[in-house]
């Protein structure tokens, strides 16, 4: 590696510092509002992420910088969230006079006119660049959510949605290996099993008809 590309890593390093937070959370300290963070444990917070009330992070589920969380959200373990992603569980007043919630209007009481629904994302899974997710929608395990996407309803487990607002494309498996996944629960094991489970990790799912054969070492 040339001098020059050492300096300019160095310099990017010292530029984006992080620090530790409980059991091997990563945060960058360009992030704001660490402390309405409950972390699983094994999290990664990059820089540019905002968490504007109660969220908790499942275990070794990492974000993406510009991540945006504007109320209560609960995601999974092991899930992957990719960069200027926005999670937004509150609403303005739209039945009243007016939708402007501002402390510059009667120092902003009007904000107790604001509606919100608790965005829940289950576990393994991935949220593509530039998603929003709207107030009250529920993730199944396993979903995609396409870049781009506008989440407004909620999505199946297994189940790849896309569009604004986003509609299912497809299911990634069968229904019997989506059957199969949700009763293994992969994500609950303790490491030993999930190394046990390598071989079907790296298995194409939808050449088998069923994932039983792999867990055979389990038993």
């Amino acid at each position: 590696m040339a001098l020059s590309d050492k300096i300019r890593r160095f310099l990017q390093r010292i530029s984006k510092p992080t620090y530790t937070v409980g059991k091997g959370n990563q945060v960058s300290f360009w992030t704001t509002g660490v402390h309405h963070v409950q972390f699983g444990g094994g999290n990664l917070i990059p820089e540019n992420c905002a968490f504007a009330d109660k969220t908790l992070l499942g275990f070794r589920t990492t974000l993406g910088t510009n991540n945006y969380f504007g109320g209560k959200a609960i995601l999974g373990k092991y899930c992957q969230i990719g960069r200027d992603v926005a999670f937004h569980s509150t609403n303005h007043p739209i039945s009243h006079l007016t939708t402007y919630i501002n402390r510059q209007l009667f120092n902003g009481e009007l904000k107790a006119l604001k509606t919100e629904q608790p965005i829940r994302i289950g576990n393994d899974v991935w949220v593509g660049h530039g998603v929003i997710v709207l107030a009250g929608v529920e993730v199944g395990d396993g979903a995609i959510l396409a870049a781009g996407s506008v989440v407004t309803q909620n999505v199946e487990p297994y189940t790849i949605v896309a569009g604004n607002p986003a509609k299912p494309l497809r299911k990634r498996f069968s229904d019997k290996i989506i059957g199969e996944l949700l009763l293994l629960k992969w994500w609950d094991l303790p490491e030993d099993q999930i190394l046990k489970l390598k071989p079907l990790f790296f298995q194409t799912l939808d050449e088998v008809q069923s994932i039983q054969d792999f867990l055979i070492p389990l038993k």
